[in-house]
């Protein structure tokens, strides 16, 4: 078994990586937060690996920087000298580490440190220049405009942007965790002078990314999910979700009752339709109609139906009994007029899916007897 060291197990790409890490029989993890400073030592003499992933970006203190970066860096580095270890190494540092400020001054002379390390020991090293990471468990209103967001936007908070127009460039936490372990694995994609690069990166801008939240918050009130095609789009509802309070992670759904039972509207998609659930009493039918273009998809997942079809321009009639003990979805094609009765002794649970979302101004549904 393996040893990995990760310093900011704690931090938000520290704990995403140490959840995915734990799943591996072969690996054990070495947790290294900011209360175990007197186990460091130890904890990189044992190591195979090592994750350098704690960092300081938003100090009381602008001397933190130092402190939290660079000097930090040097101890682990010097550990490894003392030892003669030359354990693989991985550092997490900032696209922000070209400028001249306080931060990125502190997070290149960390980069330089390990680069001497690793030249005159000869020891593998990747270096990770991040953009902004955006995903679970990042802390809002710290370092990461889309945890600020995707928080007060969940929580009915006000937001700002200063700028709408600034474009923000992206990785993914799932992405950058899915890089970090297959180097741990020695499956190494290619670099430049031993720094490497997340893909796929994510352009936006903060107008943009302040409307799609806006609109994930207020569509999940209808009902309507987004359009998942884009990868970022999927990422950012992931995330968004995150921010959830336990008390928002359910919410009721519109049910209209009648002599029947009840039928309730569950998902809506401009790409994909509608999905609808319903309970049906012994003996009661449902449908009884027929539509020009949507098109109806029936499971019963519970109880016993009587399925009855016939072209509307004709006199035959066809007849299916489906039950919930053997799964088989019907599709009701368009021109055909339809009906599904309960004809068990217990409720009769259906989901339903069409086509498109209904329109109450366009609802293409025609009543007449099957």
């Amino acid at each position: 078994m393996s040893k990995v060291l990760v310093t900011g197990a704690s931090g938000f790409i520290g704990k995403n990586l140490c959840a995915m890490l734990d799943r591996d029989e072969t690996v054990e993890v070495l947790r290294y937060t900011r209360a175990d400073s007197s186990k460091l030592e130890e904890m990189v003499i044992e190591a195979d690996f090592i994750f350098h992933l704690a960092g300081v970006n938003r100090p009381n203190d602008e001397l933190e920087f130092d402190t939290g970066n660079r000097e930090l860096t040097e101890t682990i580095i010097n550990h490894l000298k003392k030892h003669n270890r030359k354990t693989p190494f991985l550092l997490t540092s900032s696209s922000q580490a070209e400028l001249d400020t306080s931060y990125g001054v502190s997070k290149k002379a960390a980069e330089d440190i390990a680069l001497s390390w690793s030249e005159e020991y000869a020891s593998p090293i990747y270096i990770y220049r991040l953009p902004g990471v955006f995903g679970k468990w990042c802390k809002p209103d710290y370092n990461s405009v889309v945890a600020t967001f995707c928080n007060n936007i969940a929580q009915d908070k006000d937001i700002t942007v200063n700028d709408p127009t600034k474009v923000l460039t992206l990785v993914y936490i799932d992405d950058v965790v899915t890089e970090f372990i297959s180097i741990l694995r020695g499956n190494v994609s290619s670099s430049k002078d031993n720094f490497y690069d997340v893909k796929p990166h994510f352009s936006i801008s903060l107008g943009d990314l302040a409307t799609k939240l806006k609109t994930i918050k207020e569509n999940r009130e209808k009902l309507l999910v987004p359009n998942f095609e884009q990868e970022f789009d999927r990422d950012l509802y992931a995330t968004f979700t995150s921010y959830f309070d336990r008390n928002q992670i359910g919410y009721p759904l519109d049910t209209r009752r009648d002599e029947r039972g009840w039928l309730a509207e569950f998902i809506k998609s401009e790409q994909f339709g509608q999905i609808y659930i319903s309970r049906t009493n012994p003996g009661f039918t449902r449908g009884i109609h027929w539509h020009n273009t949507k098109i109806e998809k029936f499971l019963v997942i519970e109880g016993t139906a009587e399925i009855k079809l016939r072209p509307l321009d004709s006199d035959e009639i066809t007849t299916f009994e489906v039950t919930g003990r053997e799964l088989r979805v019907m599709e009701m094609p368009a021109g055909y007029v339809h009906s599904i009765k309960n004809i068990g002794e217990n409720d009769m649970l259906l989901l339903i899916w069409s086509q498109e979302v209904f329109n109450p101004d366009k609802p293409d549904t025609y009543q007449q007897e099957v």
